[in-house]
Formats: C-alpha cells, structure tokens, sequence
C-alpha cells in the first residue's frame, strides 16, 4: 500500500488503474480549492481517504471485480439490493481497516533471515 499522501496514490492509480487518472486529477483539484476556499484541510483528508480506499481494494483485482458486479447489481434495480449493500459495504470496510493510520508509513515486512 502507498503513502497516504497525494503523489504516492497518484502513482499507485497510474500503474492499478491508469484510465482512474483524470478522476484522481480532477478531485485532487477540487479538494484543494475547496480546502483554500473553507481554509481547512478536510476536503484533502477526504480525497486521501477515498483514493487509498479505491487503491486498497483495486490492488485485489478479484475483490474490485466483485465490487463493480455488486455495484452494477445494486444500479441496474432488478433485485432487492440488499444483500449487494451489505457485500459493498463489507468490502469498502475491509478495504479501510487495512489502511495506514494518516501520518504513519505503512509497515513493511523484514526480509527473512
């Protein structure tokens, strides 16, 4: 998992999911002028969760298959959306618990002897 920190996850979507870059850019610009703007660093604490959260979950390609089926499950309305929430849900969970706390370096195993 990368840095939290905007450079470090542009580069990680650059290489898990490259055609995510105009949208990573596009809310990277946003979240800036709305932390300019409201003078606080929340819309940036933001923009860094929600991009570690879409890269912690992109790295598992098997894991954000099954969130798009489950997304595309819940948009198309056929069935009762419940269950596919729930899955969601559990997912996007997963996902943040296994994030670095901010401010922290994400714990790298030692080589073993």
């Amino acid at each position: 998992m990368p840095q939290l920190t905007p450079d470090a996850l542009r580069d990680a979507v650059a290489r898990i999911a490259p055609s995510r870059l105009p949208a990573l850019t596009q809310h990277l610009f946003e979240a800036t002028t709305n932390a300019q703007q409201t003078q606080s660093l929340a819309p940036l604490r933001a923009f860094v969760h929600s991009w570690a959260v879409f890269v912690a979950i992109e790295r598992h390609p098997a894991r954000a298959e099954r969130l798009r089926e489950l997304e595309r499950t819940v948009e198309a309305g056929e069935v009762d959306p419940t269950n596919a929430i729930t899955e969601i849900r559990t997912i996007r969970e997963t996902a943040e618990a296994g994030l670095p706390r901010p401010g922290t370096t994400p714990r790298v195993p030692s080589p073993a002897a």
